[in-house]
């Protein structure tokens, strides 16, 4: 098996103007952070996954509990094409490690 780092960022936009609504949205947010995806943006994360065998797991496990309503989004790219966000505008900061190290000592 290869490792070919790569990035699985979601994207979506949920109603939320009925209690149901509500608790779907939550209900999908609490999936992404058990799963080990990351908040860049509100209604923006992103997890990164060793190559595209996993992706596709990832994608299953995501298509059992997308949400009833809305718009979910999915993107698949390489690590390298990750790396080269441009950041335009305010500072990037994240309380999560954010590192494809396989150790990390604290």
């Amino acid at each position: 098996m290869s490792y070919r780092f790569m990035r699985i960022l979601i994207l979506f936009d949920l109603p939320v103007n009925s209690t149901e609504n509500r608790r779907a949205y939550s209900k999908f947010h609490k999936f992404l952070l058990k799963a080990g995806f990351m908040m860049l943006q509100y209604s923006v994360y992103s997890k990164l996954v060793l190559n595209a065998t996993v992706a596709q797991s990832v994608i299953a496990n995501l298509e059992k509990n997308k949400p009833d309503k809305g718009l979910v989004q999915m993107l698949i790219i390489t690590e390298k094409q990750y790396s080269k966000m441009v950041l335009l505008l305010g500072e990037a900061h994240s309380e999560t490690l954010d590192t494809d190290e396989r150790l990390v000592i604290f």
